[in-house]
């Protein structure tokens, strides 16, 4: 017998998802309604909540495929060129006439931001194709967020129900979902305050145990304050956030999702996971840019192993896990 420990079965992710370039413009203070700042630098970095967890899991370790689309303008090529080299399988992402989608960003000096998002190309996925469906059911794992249609969303969920693969949602930006979403997904990961528009619960805690009718497992991010997992059946967990010094929080709970997506996908159980997602969260919050910012799976590692992350913890009933 080899002494040397099996590696891990690859995770095998599909990611049904927007594609943008972010437009970031970085600034000491945010503006305020109707107010004028100075910049102190601007750069542009492919992004999009779809590329960006794409991009995560696939630097993260996972083998990943992309369905979405883009525009014929001069962000296209620039949007599947960035993809191609994170090692994301570009295929079936679709160039379509008309501009690439577009988020625009402004970064504050804690690292804070707010983002307008543009759709356009993204606003065509309003349904799958033969071949589509059929990469999903190659799949493991489906990633979701809500930057394309609605329609387009559902039917990818649909897919993977019928398929037998695991759906893990990020509903983000937070909007009201259609019917048999939430009953389509296995996992749903939001931050707290979309799972406060989703459940009308601001306790993180109240939060999962509401939406727990609708979905069978739950991760609810908290920035500083790490995450809460729940789970039909079981106790709820909360796993602390890493020490990091934040520059750019942009991709964040991107990083987080793909990583996760992989962890899970490699057959780790779920405190594992969520300590390992965290690590590479933590990595990107100290880097700016979004896709930018996402680390590989030999820094993801390391700092897991090296960040001295304490051990999820049981959330005794009527505690309330923490906020941002």
């Amino acid at each position: 017998m080899s002494s040397q420990l099996a590696a891990p079965r690859r995770a095998r992710i599909v990611v049904l998802g927007s594609a943008n370039m972010d437009l970031v413009a970085y600034t000491r203070v945010a503006p305020a309604r109707g107010e004028t700042v100075t910049g102190e630098s601007f750069r542009t970095v492919a992004g999009g909540k779809g590329a960006n967890q794409a991009i995560a899991a696939a630097r993260a370790g996972g083998a990943v495929r992309m369905i979405g689309a883009v525009g014929d303008d001069d962000f296209g090529p620039r949007l599947r060129a960035a993809l191609d080299g994170a090692g994301v399988d570009t295929c079936l992402l679709r160039t379509v006439p008309g501009a690439s989608g577009t988020a625009h960003i402004v970064v504050d000096g804690a690292g804070d931001n707010a983002i307008v998002v543009m759709p356009a190309a993204n606003g065509t996925v309003t349904s799958l194709t033969a071949q589509d469906e059929q990469a999903i059911g190659a799949a493991g794992t489906l990633l979701l967020q809500l930057e394309l249609p609605l329609d387009g969303v559902l039917a990818g969920a649909r897919s993977a129900r019928r398929q037998g693969v695991r759906t893990v949602l990020t509903p983000a930006p937070a909007q009201p979902l259609p019917d048999g979403l939430l009953s389509a997904t296995d996992l749903l990961v939001p931050n707290e305050h979309e799972a406060a528009a989703l459940s009308g619960h601001r306790d993180p805690r109240a939060a999962a145990r509401e939406l727990l009718d609708a979905v069978p497992e739950i991760v609810i991010t908290l920035g500083a304050a790490g995450c809460l997992y729940a789970a039909r059946g079981r106790e709820p967990l909360l796993v602390p956030a890493q020490r990091a010094d934040a520059v750019d929080t942009t991709a964040a709970g991107d990083t987080f999702a793909g990583a996760l997506a992989v962890a899970l996908g490699e057959g780790r159980a779920m405190p594992d996971a969520l300590a390992w997602a965290t690590a590479a969260s933590a990595l990107s919050v100290e880097r700016p840019g979004a896709s930018s910012s996402m680390p590989d799976r030999p820094a993801i590692d390391a700092r897991a192993a090296t960040a001295g992350t304490a051990p999820a913890a049981a959330v005794p009933d009527g505690e309330q896990a923490g906020t941002k």
